[in-house]
């Protein structure tokens, strides 16, 4: 291969095939090439978790194994205009 990804990522798994962090980025790359070949995921959610997981590792944050990211989305003030009320644009169409 030539692409500098797939020869780092080859590498890699050569180097460790426990790696979870090698094989979340090789079934990234897959399921990528998928949507952008225009298919859809047969597990977008396994694909979001593995994206969070990245995005942890990219950022440093220590994952202990549970997911306690939903209880600190509850203490965020509403955003500017967010009135549950209110109709939408497309609410408003119809």
């Amino acid at each position: 291969p030539q692409n500098s990804i797939i020869v780092a990522l080859r590498e890699k798994a050569e180097a460790d095939q426990s790696d979870k962090t090698v094989k979340d980025l090789i079934w990234l790359l897959y399921d990528t090439s998928l949507l952008t070949s225009g298919f859809s995921l047969d597990e977008p959610a396994t694909f979001a978790s593995r994206i969070h997981r990245l995005v942890k590792l990219g950022l440093s944050i220590d994952d202990d194994g549970a997911d306690g990211d939903d209880d600190e989305m509850d203490d965020l003030p509403p955003l500017d205009g967010d009135d549950e009320n209110e109709e939408s644009a497309m609410e408003q169409v119809d």
